[in-house]
C-alpha cells in the first residue's frame, strides 16, 4: 500500500468511526536466536527499540484464542481478525465483521447479527457503506462473557467463543452463509431482537420473524418450542446443545431453508488448479447433520463468483456491498476463468528507439543512489521493483552491461535484508507466527498491516534475479529466504505450524485485506489492490523461474481471482455494484461495509485512481480486460483533477495505454519533458511501456496461452503473441484461438502466431457464422442453446429517477467470440417478456451493443425506446417494434466479436422481471 501510516486530514472523508477491540497479555521476549535459511537468515526476536503487535495505546498484545486454538497460526488480515487481535483495550469482543450477506459483532451477551440492505452515502459523497446494524443478538439466557475468543477457523468461516463460567456459546459464521450455527450449554437459547418482531410463521421449533424489514427463521431442536416475549425469544434445548438461524431472502423461502437448518457447517476449503490457460477453483463446505441425514446447505455467491460458474443457482438473492449475491443449493460450486497472463516485461517492438531507451536506463543504473534513500520494507521494496522492471528491458535491447549492473544492485540489497544482524533484517514473531521486516513502516510491525504489499516487491525482484541466475535462487542459497516471505504472505499450506494459510488473501471475497487487526467499524479494508496483485504476479514468475509449479499455479489462482474482484468491486466495470447515489466510477479503497473514493493519505484524484494501478509490471496486463472501465476511470480522474494527471502522470499514461495506446503515447510525447517519475517508476520503464503498446496494440484479454507467462496484443486486427519460457528446453505455446508460438529455452519469443485463425480476415472471407439467434440465460449469458431451464431475472429499480437512454444498474447478457457476416437490410430484433407485477410507472429499456472484433471496444450501440409496463401481474411482450431511441457507430462483420444486451428500468421506483431461458427471451442479430 502506498500509505496506511496515519489518517491525515485529507483522509477524514472516509467518515469511519473506529470501534473498540481488546487487549491481551504482553509477550516476554526470549533470548534472541538467528535462524538460518540457505545463505540467509532471520531472527526470532525483534531488534532493540522496535515493537511488535500492540493495542492502539502501544501496549503489547498477543492472540485472543481459546485453549483449543492457541497453537494454530492466526490468520490476521482477515474479515474477522478482530476476534483474535484485540486492538482496543475497552473492547475484548470484536469490531463489526462483514461476512455478507450477514454482518456480525461480538458482545458480552453473544453475537449481534445484521443484514444491511440500504446503503448510506457519507464523507461528503466519497464513501458508500452498508454499515452493520444489529437486527438481533444470538446468545443464551444469562450469558455475560468477559470476552470473545477465536475457537476455530477454516478458509472463510470462523467460530467465536463465549464463556462466563456457567454458560458457554460457540457460533459458526462465514462468508456467503445465510445461517448462523450455534452450540451452547448452561442456558436456554435466546434471540434478542432490536425491535418487537413480527411473527410470520410459528411451527413450534421453527419460528419465522421479521425484524427491521428483514426476515429470519429460528430453528431449535425438534421437540423444543420458541417463546416470544417482547424482544426476547427463547427456547429450551431439551438436552441438546444446538440451534440455528437464517436470514431469508423472502418469507416463502422458509421451507427450503428449514431443510438445511440442522446441517451444520464445520469447515470451508478452496481447491484450485491452473492448466491449459484456464484457472478453476472449487469452493466446498463440510457439514455435520445434527438431526436427520441432510448434509447439504445453502450458500450465497458473490458477483465475481456467479459470473464464472455454470453450476445451477436458485432464484434467491441477497443484497451486499459487492452487488447482488445469488444462492446455490449445494455444499460446493466451481468457478472457471481464463488465466490472466504475466510477462517479465513487455516484448520487443520496432517502435522503441534503442538509443533513447539506453539513455533512460543509464539514468537509473548510474544514479548516485539507485535506492533513493529507502530504508524500510516498503520503500526498499518500491526501489527494488523499479530496478526489477528494467532488467529484462535492458536485456531486450542488448544492453547486458546495464542489465548486470541492475542485477548486482538488486542482489546486494536483497541479501542485506535476507541476512540477520544488520541495519535491515526480518524477525519472526512466535506469538503471532509472522515475519516482520525492520525497519518497518505503515504499521507492518505494530498492526501487522500490509505484509503482502511490502513483500510483493521482494518476491517479484527475486523472480527477476532467478530468471538470470538460477544458482542465486536455489534453496541452499537465497531462495529459502524468498520462500519464507512467501510463507508469511501467501502460504499455500494449511498444515504449516509456523505460518497461517494465505494470510492476507480472502479466498471467498476474492481479494486480500490490508489491516492486520480489522479494528474498524467498517470492517477490514484494502487500498492498493494492485500491490496485492504484484505479489501474485511475483509468485507466477518465481515459480516459473525456479520450477516450482505449485507456487506458479497458486500465483495464477490468486491473480485471476483478484483480477475479477478488482474489476467488479474497485472499478465497477459492469456498473452493477456501486449504489446509484454514489457518484464515482471507481474507489480507492474497498471496505467490508462498502467502498471509498479516497486513500489513507490524500484526496488527490491522481493518487486515488493511481493507487490501484501501481506498480505497473508484466503482471498488470489483466487490467486491460475491461477497456471501457479504464476509459471511464481516466475520464473521471481528469474531471476530478481539473485536467490531465501531473504528479502521477506516468502511472496513469501506462494505465490508459492498456485501453487506448495511441492516446497514452500522445500524452507521453506532449508531457515527458521535465516531470519527476513516481517513486516506483522510471522514464525508462514508462517510455518502453507506452511505446511498446502503441506499436503492438493493447493487450487482448479474449485470448490466453496454455502457460501462465504469455500474453496477446492486438492492433488494427493483427494479433501479436508473446511468451516467456523459463525452462531449459524449448516449448511450443498454444493459444486459445489456435495460434502457436515456439519459444526457445530461457527466452521470450514474439510473433504473429502460426496455425491459428486470422484475427482479422479479409472482408470477402468471413469466418463461419456462430449463429444469429440467442436466448437470455440467467447468470448473464446469451446462448444459442435451446435446452436451458426457464427462469427470470430481477431488474433493479430506477430509484425514482428518469434513466431513459442511460443504462442504470442494467442486467447484462453477453456472448463472446461471435462470427458472422452482416446481412444486407437486416436489423437487430428481440422478443422479451417483462413483468412489473402491480407496480405503477415502470419502463424496461434495452440496449444492444456490438464489439466487432472482441477488443473490448463497442463499435455500435443501439438503444431502443422503453416499454411502459402495466400494473397487472403477468408477462408482457417487449420487442424492437417500438423503434430505436439512439444509435451510435456502425455495424460490420463480426470476427471473434462480442454481442451484449443490457436491460434496465428507465422509469419508476420498483423492481421488475425479465424472463430467461425461453423462446420469448430472444435477441436476433442482423448476421448470417
Amino acid at each position: 500500500m502506498q500509505a496506511s501510516l496515519s489518517r491525515p486530514a485529507a483522509a477524514t472523508v472516509l467518515a469511519i468511526a473506529l470501534a473498540a477491540v481488546g487487549l491481551g497479555p504482553a509477550a516476554s521476549p526470549a533470548a534472541a536466536a538467528t535462524i538460518p535459511a540457505g545463505s540467509g537468515s532471520y531472527t526470532d526476536s525483534r531488534p532493540a527499540g522496535t515493537s511488535g503487535p500492540t493495542t492502539d495505546t502501544g501496549a503489547p498484545v498477543t492472540p485472543k484464542l481459546t485453549a483449543a486454538a492457541k497453537d494454530k497460526p492466526v490468520p490476521t488480515n482477515d474479515w474477522w481478525s478482530s476476534l483474535a487481535y484485540q486492538r482496543y483495550g475497552d473492547n475484548p469482543y470484536s469490531t463489526p465483521m462483514y461476512g455478507h450477506p450477514l454482518t456480525y459483532q461480538a458482545t458480552s451477551g453473544g453475537l449481534e447479527v445484521g443484514y444491511p440492505t440500504t446503503p448510506a452515502i457519507v464523507g461528503e459523497g466519497r464513501q458508500y457503506e452498508y454499515a452493520h446494524k444489529a437486527d438481533l443478538t444470538v446468545g443464551l439466557n444469562g450469558l455475560n462473557s468477559p470476552d470473545t475468543k477465536a475457537d476455530d477457523w477454516s478458509d472463510w468461516t470462523v467460530t467465536p467463543y463465549w464463556s462466563d463460567g456457567a454458560r458457554t456459546l460457540r457460533t459458526t459464521i462465514g462468508h456467503g452463509m445465510p445461517f448462523v450455527y450455534a452450540k451452547g450449554s448452561g442456558g436456554d437459547a435466546r434471540i434478542t431482537t432490536a425491535g418487537t418482531p413480527t411473527v410470520f410463521a410459528d411451527n413450534g421449533n421453527v419460528l419465522g420473524i421479521t425484524v427491521a424489514g428483514h426476515h429470519y427463521a429460528l430453528f431449535a431442536p425438534t421437540g423444543s418450542d420458541w417463546n416470544v416475549s417482547g424482544t426476547a425469544i427463547t427456547a429450551g434445548l431439551g438436552g441438546k446443545d444446538y440451534f440455528s438461524l437464517a436470514v431469508l431472502p423472502s418469507t416463502d423461502a422458509l421451507a427450503t431453508y428449514r431443510k438445511y437448518a440442522f446441517s451444520f457447517v464445520t469447515g470451508s476449503k478452496v481447491a484450485w488448479e491452473s492448466a491449459g490457460g484456464t484457472v478453476k477453483a472449487t469452493y466446498s463446505l463440510t457439514t455435520e447433520a445434527k438431526e436427520g441425514t441432510e448434509r447439504g446447505t445453502l450458500q450465497a455467491l458473490y458477483r465475481h463468483q456467479w459470473l464464472h460458474t455454470t453450476d445451477a443457482l436458485t432464484p434467491y438473492t441477497y443484497v451486499s456491498p459487492r452487488g447482488t449475491m445469488k444462492v446455490r443449493e449445494s455444499a460446493s460450486f466451481t468457478t472457471s476463468q481464463k488465466n490472466q497472463g504475466v510477462l517479465p516485461a513487455l516484448p520487443a517492438s520496432t517502435g522503441v528507439d534503442k538509443a533513447r531507451l539506453t539513455g533512460y536506463l543509464n539514468e537509473v543504473a548510474n544514479a548516485s543512489d539507485p535506492f533513493s534513500g529507502a530504508a524500510d520494507t516498503y520503500w526498499t521494496g518500491k526501489a527494488l521493483g523499479r530496478l526489477a522492471q528494467l532488467v529484462p528491458v535492458a536485456d531486450q535491447i542488448g544492453q547486458t552491461g546495464i542489465r548486470d549492473k541492475l542485477l548486482g544492485l538488486m542482489k546486494g540489497r536483497l541479501q542485506e535484508w535476507f541476512t540477520a544482524g544488520g541495519a535491515a533484517e526480518f524477525s519472526y514473531d512466535k506469538d503471532w507466527k509472522t515475519l516482520t521486516g525492520y525497519p518497518a513502516s505503515y504499521g507492518s510491525d505494530t498492526e501487522l498491516n500490509d505484509h503482502h504489499f511490502h513483500y510483493s516487491y521482494y518476491v517479484y525482484a527475486a523472480a527477476i534475479v532467478a530468471q538470470y541466475d538460477q544458482a542465486w535462487a536455489a534453496d541452499s542459497a537465497w531462495g529459502a529466504m524468498v520462500k519464507t516471505l512467501v510463507r508469511d504472505t501467501a502460504n499455500p499450506s494449511r498444515t504449516d505450524t509456523a505460518y497461517p494459510f494465505l494470510r492476507g488473501f480472502d479466498v471467498y471475497a476474492g481479494h486480500s485485506w490490508a489491516s492486520g487487526h480489522q479494528g474498524f467499524a467498517a470492517g477490514n479494508n484494502q487500498e492498493s489492490s494492485s500491490e496485492s496483485v504484484n505479489l501474485s504476479a511475483g509468485l507466477v514468475l518465481w515459480g516459473a523461474a525456479t520450477g516450482d509449479t505449485g507456487l506458479r499455479d497458486l500465483g495464477s489462482y490468486l491473480l485471476t481471482t483478484e483480477s475479477e474482484a478488482i474489476t467488479q468491486y474497485w472499478f465497477d466495470a459492469d456498473q452493477q455494484v456501486f449504489p446509484g447515489a454514489f457518484g464515482h466510477d471507481t474507489v480507492g479503497m474497498v471496505w467490508g461495509s462498502g467502498g471509498a473514493y479516497s486513500t489513507w493519505w490524500t484526496a488527490n484524484p491522481e493518487e486515488i485512481h493511481g493507487i490501484n494501478v501501481l506498480p505497473v509490471t508484466g503482471g498488470s496486463l489483466h487490467l486491460a480486460r475491461e477497456k471501457e472501465a479504464i476509459r471511464r476511470n481516466i475520464a473521471e480522474m481528469e474531471r476530478e483533477n481539473g485536467g490531465p494527471a501531473v504528479e502521477w502522470r506516468d502511472l496513469l499514461w501506462e494505465f490508459e495505454s492498456l485501453a487506448d495506446p495511441a492516446a497514452a503515447k500522445a500524452k507521453w510525447d506532449a508531457g515527458n519533458a521535465g516531470y519527476t517519475p513516481e517513486q516506483g517508476e522510471s522514464k525508462a520503464h514508462t517510455y518502453h511501456w507506452v511505446t511498446t503498446l502503441d506499436s503492438l496494440g493493447a493487450p487482448d484479454m479474449t485470448v490466453s496461452g496454455n502457460i501462465p507467462t504469455s500474453a496477446v496484443f492486438t492492433k488494427n486486427g493483427v494479433r501479436t503473441y508473446s511468451a516467456h519460457n523459463h525452462g531449459s528446453t524449448a516449448v511450443t505455446v498454444t493459444f486459445s484461438d489456435g495460434a502457436t508460438l515456439s519459444v526457445p529455452a530461457r527466452s521470450t519469443a514474439t510473433g504473429t502466431g502460426a496455425g491459428g485463425g486470422d484475427p482479422d480476415p479479409d472482408p470477402e472471407e468471413p469466418g463461419p457464422s456462430t449463429g444469429n439467434t440467442f436466448r437470455l440465460k440467467s447468470g448473464g449469458a446469451l446462448t444459442t442453446a435451446t435446452d436451458g431451464a426457464a427462469g427470470a431475472d430481477t431488474l433493479a429499480s430506477a430509484d425514482g429517477v428518469n434513466r431513459d437512454g442511460t443504462p442504470y444498474k442494467p442486467t447484462v447478457y453477453e456472448i463472446k467470440k461471435v462470427d458472422g457476416t452482416l446481412a444486407a437490410g437486416a436489423s437487430t430484433a428481440f422478443r422479451l417478456r417483462v413483468d412489473a407485477g402491480t407496480k405503477v410507472g415502470l419502463a424496461p429499456q434495452v440496449r444492444v451493443s456490438y464489439d466487432l472484433t472482441g477488443d473490448g471496444t463497442f463499435d455500435r450501440t443501439e438503444t431502443f425506446r422503453y416499454f411502459a409496463t402495466d400494473p397487472v401481474t403477468g408477462w408482457e411482450e417487449y420487442t424492437q417494434a417500438g423503434g430505436t431511441a439512439a444509435v451510435t457507430g456502425n455495424l460490420g462483420d463480426l470476427r471473434g466479436g462480442t454481442v451484449r444486451l443490457e436491460i434496465w428500468n428507465a422509469l419508476g421506483n420498483g423492481t421488475s422481471q425479465v424472463q430467461t431461458g425461453t423462446d420469448a427471451a430472444v435477441v436476433k442479430i442482423p448476421y448470417v
